[in-house]
């Protein structure tokens, strides 16, 4: 089969012309992909990590949960003191609850 020259030259310069867009767009959605990729691949790892933090408690939230109680215990201790000495009575210290012993390992 004979094909023209003029032809032959017009469907080469198209294959060009894709070959350069396809190359074009092949840049910035590589980047694209390669993230979209990397976030599927470290989806699981993260919300493992999330889930485990969620369902731990670290030695700074448990001293200040810690530090909480007591100050709480404090105040109702001081509340009650306030309100027995105004009706001319001891303290009863038992009204305010002890905050739970620290518990270790």
């Amino acid at each position: 089969m004979i094909h023209s020259p003029v032809r032959r030259r017009a469907y080469d310069d198209a294959m060009t012309r894709t070959a350069l867009l396809l190359a074009a767009l092949a840049l910035p959605l590589g980047g694209c992909l390669a993230k979209t990729a990397l976030d599927v691949v470290t989806l699981p790892v993260r919300a493992a990590a999330k889930s485990v933090d969620l369902l731990t408690t670290s030695q700074k939230e448990a001293d200040e949960k810690r530090g909480r109680a007591i100050r709480e215990h404090e105040e109702c201790l001081g509340k009650e003191e306030r309100e027995a000495r105004k009706a001319g009575r001891e303290p009863d210290p038992s009204r305010c609850p002890e905050p739970k012993a620290r518990q270790t390992r």
